[in-house]
């Protein structure tokens, strides 16, 4: 097991950088950095690459609609330079408010989109050729009868200092998760629910597991979750933990996402928490967020 540490949107970043600085020194393994719609992520991350030395850095996430490929491998091959092979690529769909919303990007095929930039990504970082990828939502380099046609396939200048960058798959719903029980390195659910997890994931883990090549080795897992350390809290201070954790809970679960179209209210109510997820949801909605 490893502990691992988040810093979100929600969060004072120099106040956060300085915990993470003191936190490694006692054993901290990693460092999530949130993007959504709040602060890119990679700047944050460059600067904690400056600032520590041998924790892992992640992004947690990007999704795969506001950047090209080529700009995701690009990039993340720059962060594992800066830091001296310590980064991982956190990557994610989003959802369709924050896709179509605040990029302009049709919201269409996260699933395939995916797949298909850590198919991108891996390629860009091997280098054994000039990249040339024809999928079903990314053509690289541009087909015949689209832009100038003066577009060439290319490979990366640097050699990256890994060609193999882990990649770790915020994924949620069945057919996804099993895709990153298949392909990728890591997972990053929401709401991991050790117990019950099985009754939400345990078939798409299990089929996309029996599909995994087994030179990728194990899948690892972030668990998520918040964490308060400290023996002498009293009745009153645990309150105060769990209040602390409550607006970034409603937040997920009341409005990432219009009714009937939250993937983070549908865990819940897979958990067993119906009612309790159609409450915080129609609270949130209508502006009742205290």
């Amino acid at each position: 097991m490893k502990l691992s540490m988040m810093i979100n949107y929600i969060s004072d970043f120099q106040t956060s950088a300085k915990q993470v600085v003191e936190l490694e020194k006692v054993g901290l393994d990693m460092v999530w950095v949130a993007e959504a719609y709040s602060y890119d992520a990679i700047s944050q991350i460059g600067y904690l690459a400056a600032v520590t030395n041998k924790l892992q850095i992640g992004t947690g996430i990007i999704n795969v609609y506001s950047r090209t490929p080529a700009l995701v491998a690009m990039t993340a091959a720059g962060c594992d330079y800066v830091s001296n092979g310590r980064f991982i690529l956190g990557l994610g769909a989003s959802g369709a408010q924050v896709i179509e919303g605040f990029h302009g990007m049709p919201y269409e095929k996260p699933l395939q989109r995916t797949k298909e930039y850590i198919d991108i990504c891996r390629e860009v970082w091997k280098r054994e050729k000039p990249l040339s990828y024809q999928g079903k939502t990314v053509d690289v380099p541009l087909p015949q009868g689209q832009g100038t046609g003066l577009g060439k396939a290319l490979k990366l200048i640097n050699h990256p200092v890994r060609n193999e960058i882990p990649i770790w798959w915020a994924s949620l719903m069945g057919k996804s998760v099993e895709a990153t029980a298949e392909v990728a390195d890591g997972w990053m659910p929401i709401f991991f629910y050790p117990e019950k997890f099985k009754n939400v994931w345990g078939d798409a883990l299990k089929a996309g597991t029996a599909k995994r090549d087994p030179s990728r080795g194990q899948m690892d897992i972030s668990a998520g979750g918040m964490l308060a350390i400290d023996e002498s809290l009293t009745g009153e201070d645990q309150q105060k933990v769990l209040d602390f954790a409550r607006p970034s809970t409603a937040l997920y679960v009341g409005g990432m996402g219009a009714r009937g179209k939250n993937f983070y209210n549908d865990i819940c109510k897979s958990y067993g928490y119906e009612q309790e997820a159609i409450e915080i949801q129609d609270l949130y909605l209508d502006g009742k967020k205290q």
